[in-house]
């Protein structure tokens, strides 16, 4: 048996607390304050959440990842952007764990088998070597769910149809949990953030797909989770936003930050 490929954290001690006791410390106390209500007392199925640094988004991350503690999820799908690489495709890494202080989170092999077979989908170890937005999610991963593998999607210079596409290629698995990793506007103002945000939002809320990359650096994962969501009739929730003038930065330029959860719709007789 060949040895076991792990991707190093490549953020530890420059996004969240590289020791484990401080880092999982901190994550519980973004999960403890975080209200937990669901609709119609089923989790949601794809949630998106901010990947800045902790003391940015990390609460508004934790209104999210509340809502799946102890839940019944074996695999997640982590989606989100190339910050550093850029590349006309999906990427997954060529790994076989992920690591974090807190410890390796094993990839889902079955979900990469099932992935590349697509044709935009490929596996580079250079394009998730230095890339945050999905390392960032996996402590909060960590601290609410029991065992869970993960299936780490970087994605390029693609379409959100293409990306849309892997999603229905593993929709049907079991115990599926889909997490859309992206902020919103960057480096506006405050007062001009807000309006624009809320613009994205309503958007989001109107499960419309025309969000561009001003307005959410994940925007193609986010527009390809609309799409699956209206086909799969969920239901979009607002649990929380804010930007980075509200929680550690100044408000001459921020970044915004939101939590969404896409939930069954409730069938009523």
């Amino acid at each position: 048996m060949s040895p076991k490929h792990v991707r190093p954290a490549a953020v530890a001690g420059m996004f969240y607390p590289a020791d484990e006791a401080g880092l999982a410390a901190q994550v519980d106390g973004f999960l403890d304050q975080a209200p937990q209500t669901t609709p119609n007392g089923s989790p949601p199925i794809a949630i998106l959440v901010p990947h800045a640094g902790y003391v940015y988004s990390g609460a508004i991350a934790g209104r999210a990842y509340a809502l799946w503690r102890h839940v019944d999820i074996k695999h997640v799908m982590i989606i989100g952007p190339t910050h550093r690489v850029g590349v006309p495709a999906v990427v997954l890494p060529d790994a076989d764990a992920m690591e974090t202080p807190l410890g390796d989170v094993p990839v889902w092999r079955e979900g990469v088998e099932s992935a590349v077979r697509l044709e935009q989908v490929i596996e580079s170890d250079v394009v998730h070597a230095e890339e945050h937005c999905i390392e960032v999610q996996l402590p909060f991963l960590q601290r609410v769910l029991d065992d869970f593998d993960v299936l780490p999607l970087a994605a390029g210079w693609v379409t959100p149809q293409m990306v849309a596409e892997v999603i229905e290629a593993l929709w049907a698995t079991p115990d599926l949990g889909i997490v859309i990793s992206s902020d919103l506007s960057h480096y506006h103002s405050y007062a001009d953030a807000r309006d624009i945000d809320h613009g994205t939002i309503d958007q989001v809320l109107a499960l419309d797909p025309g969000i561009d990359h001003d307005q959410a650096c994940g925007a193609t994962g986010l527009d390809a989770m609309m799409l699956v969501a209206a086909r799969h009739h969920l239901a979009p929730r607002l649990l929380g936003m804010c930007n980075s003038g509200d929680t550690a930065g100044d408000k001459r330029r921020v970044v915004g930050y939101a939590a969404v959860a896409f939930d069954k719709k409730v069938v009523t007789i």
